[in-house]
């Protein structure tokens, strides 16, 4: 679905994403995962068109969209989320929703006044359709709450029904798990794994918590200072010696090797 060869991207001196080449197969759940700094973040900005790249090309399903806007992007099915949620804090979660497709009618000036029948039943649908987002991330109940009063794992699982909203293809996942709680956290996890085996959606997902990551994602890819260190199974991943240093962390590595499992 995705091919990244040879990115860079830098700030002035600082090569935050050092000759980067990555692969996401259609229809993984792929982690990325690695330390502070890595570069993690940085690269999904430049797949989704939020930084041009300095160098290197970035595929979608055969076809160069390296450089290619946000919007472009979002028209071909790559969604991005990001760490911090980006809500319509005023707004219900349920217009939340309805507000993600493009090119609804009730966008033009003409419509608004003289097809007002037609932007009625249009966002009738779309009411529809927000609502059969809601009940498969099990938060119906909260349809009519302003979204700026969620929890941050509520806001998280917002985020992710807003790419159910369009024919989303990818989508890049950032920190999903940041400031969520345990029991959210299994919520959002069973929701991707249902997108994906029932939707078909293909994910590269973005976090610090292993179990999280060893439960969804394989492959997991591992960046360490801009460059990609290792690939493999998740618990491949555990047991390789550079990833234990470079992002688990010495102390780890000495537990490890303490409990006879490195």
């Amino acid at each position: 679905m995705i091919r990244v060869e040879n990115l860079h991207k830098h700030f002035g001196g600082f090569h935050a994403v050092d000759g980067a080449s990555i692969e996401i197969a259609t229809g993984s759940i792929t982690g990325l995962i690695g330390p502070n700094g890595a570069g993690k973040s940085t690269l999904f900005n430049v797949i989704a068109g939020v930084l041009p790249p300095t160098s290197g090309k970035v595929t979608m399903a055969g076809e160069d969209i390296t450089g290619l806007p946000p919007h472009d992007l979002f028209h071909k099915g790559l969604l991005r989320t990001f760490q911090i949620a980006h809500e319509f804090s005023s707004m219900t979660v349920r217009e939340n929703l309805m507000m993600v497709p493009a090119g609804q009618s009730g966008e033009t000036l003409w419509n608004a006044w003289f097809g007002r029948g037609r932007v009625a039943d249009e966002e009738k649908a779309l009411a529809a359709k927000a609502d059969e987002v809601l009940d498969f991330l099990t938060i119906d109940h909260l349809a009519d709450e302003r979204a700026g009063n969620l929890s941050g794992g509520q806001k998280k699982l917002l985020e992710l029904g807003r790419t159910m909203m369009v024919d989303a293809k990818v989508v890049f996942l950032d920190e999903v798990g940041a400031g969520v709680n345990r029991t959210l956290l299994n919520t959002i996890g069973d929701a991707i794994v249902r997108l994906n085996r029932e939707r078909g959606y293909t994910f590269c997902v973005i976090e610090h918590d292993m179990d999280f990551i060893g439960r969804l994602c394989d492959p997991v890819i591992v960046m360490a200072e801009g460059k990609v260190l290792a690939q493999g199974k998740a618990d491949e991943i555990m047991q390789n010696e550079a990833v234990i240093e470079a992002y688990l962390g010495t102390g780890l590595k000495n537990k490890l090797k303490a409990e006879g499992t490195a």
